[in-house]
Parts: structure tokens; sequence; C-alpha cells
């Protein structure tokens, strides 16, 4: 079982922002739209990449919906440093939006939740 994110023609710069986010991360196969295809030329048909030693699924949606993704199913990511988790937090925080700021919230020590600027939720903890 993997986790699926279905983008709408960015697909490839998610993915750059995340491997940029976090080192443990790489493509594992892709596949883009050709000419004549659904999809826009370039855009990702399916790609399976790796973050954090978890494999996902994206796709760019050749077909425009009125639905992204919602903070209800979000990625959560155990950092094993306060430096890597603020690091982290700040790099997916720009030009997304903050539903839990960092903070001490009983559960964890460090902890936050937010929104990329792709609409996809992380829940990003401190494990020390």
């Amino acid at each position: 079982a993997k986790p699926f994110l279905m983008f709408q023609g960015d697909a490839q710069a998610a993915m750059d922002l995340y491997f940029a986010t976090f080192p443990d991360s790489r493509i594992v196969q892709v596949e883009r739209y050709d000419e004549g295809e659904p999809g826009s030329p370039g855009t990702i048909k399916v790609a399976t990449f790796a973050l954090c030693g978890r494999e996902f699924m994206c796709s760019d949606s050749p077909i425009k919906h009125n639905f992204s993704f919602t903070p209800s199913s979000s990625i959560f990511v155990d950092c094993s440093s306060k430096d890597e988790l603020e690091r982290a937090f700040t790099t997916l925080a720009e030009g997304g939006q903050i539903l839990m700021p960092l903070d001490n919230y009983g559960f964890s020590e460090r902890f936050g939740w937010l929104s990329d600027r792709f609409g996809v939720s992380w829940q990003l903890n401190f494990a020390g």
C-alpha cells in the first residue's frame, strides 16, 4: 500500500519541494504524458517517489476537479532533531497555511501542522 497524491499540473514542483526538504528522498520511477495524450506533455502521468524511507505515488490529473487535498489526511513525519523540524516546517509552510504552529502541545514537546503551497497537509513532530 502506498499513499497516492493527485495534483493538477504541479506534481513535479511538489516532488522538488519535498526532495529539497527531506534529504532521504528520491524518485523511484516516473512516467510523463507525451504529445497527444490526455495530460499536458511533460506533466506526471504517474510517479513513485520515496520520502523518509516510505514510497508514495503521485500524478497530474488531466481532468480538472473541484476538489483538492484536505487536512483530514496528512503526512506525519517524525524529525530526529529540532533543527530538522524547524527547517522542514519553515520550508513547507512557505506559501502554505499553518494549521498548528510549532509548539509544545503536551502530547509532543515540539509539533506543528501545516498545509503546503500545493495543499498537502503535513504533521511534523520532534521525536527526540
